[in-house]
């Protein structure tokens, strides 16, 4: 089981537990709001991550991982969820090599995605604009950035 399925089912235990707890009065926070994200948390009580991966499978993921382990500092597991940590690293690379003036605070912000979108630019056959939208034009050139080139 992974470990977004785990942290559903945790999730979901506590809410009807809740429920239970509460009364009719609990109903209204029974319902989660949709998330945009995937979370990742390996246990319960673990601090949740947000992973944003922007549409790399986990090989491709794990493959970029690799490399910003050996390069960018990246401390955290090869699993293929891009999380907090390796945008972290990610951002230490942008910052060294393309532009990136923000914090290194791992948020895929609009300046994270404009930094990458030129680096893909220069490197990865990317020929959209330099806007900070990650949208298909970023995410295949994303993923031939983090596809290996044997």
């Amino acid at each position: 089981m992974r470990s977004s399925s785990i942290t559903r089912s945790l999730v979901s235990l506590t809410i009807a537990a809740g429920i239970a707890a509460s009364g009719p009065a609990g109903a209204a926070f029974a319902t989660p709001a949709p998330a945009d994200r995937q979370t990742a948390g390996a246990q319960a009580g673990a601090r949740l991550t947000t992973v944003e991966n922007l549409g790399l499978n986990a090989s491709q993921a794990e493959y970029l991982e690799d490399w910003l382990a050996r390069y960018w500092g990246y401390p955290g597991e090869i699993n293929g969820l891009l999380d907090t940590e390796s945008w972290k690293a990610l951002q230490r690379f942008l910052q060294a090599k393309w532009g990136y003036s923000g914090p290194i605070d791992g948020a895929v912000s609009t300046e994270t995605i404009k930094a990458l979108q030129r680096r893909l630019k220069a490197e990865e056959s990317y020929h959209g604009p330099i806007d900070g939208i990650a949208g298909p034009s970023t995410r295949e050139a994303f993923k031939r950035f983090a596809t290996p080139k044997d």
